[in-house]
């Protein structure tokens, strides 16, 4: 195959790949194509707060959820003096 004969496949190979793409795969994409629940919902979502009331509601939980992940660190780090003072008093 040579000259204009291959100009004339290529064009055609070119111009039919995309189309029968389309063709094989149809026009409902979306529904084939869609991953269930990959969005979440609204409720499910967080919500910047907007008056000073939520502000403030806001920042105390984040202040109380810091506070209570700060004693639980303090709570391990005291098991781990007892546990390596144990360990070293039966050594």
């Amino acid at each position: 195959m040579g000259g204009l004969n291959l100009e004339v496949f290529k064009f055609g190979t070119y111009l039919l790949f995309p189309i029968g793409i389309m063709y094989y795969f149809g026009t409902n994409l979306d529904n084939r194509f869609t991953v269930n629940d990959f969005w979440p919902k609204p409720e499910e979502c967080n919500k910047l707060p907007q008056d000073r009331e939520e502000v403030k509601a806001e920042y105390e939980r984040i202040v109380a959820r810091q506070k209570l992940r700060q004693a639980l660190l303090e709570e391990k780090q005291r098991q781990q003096a007892q546990q390596a003072q144990r360990n070293e008093s039966s050594s």
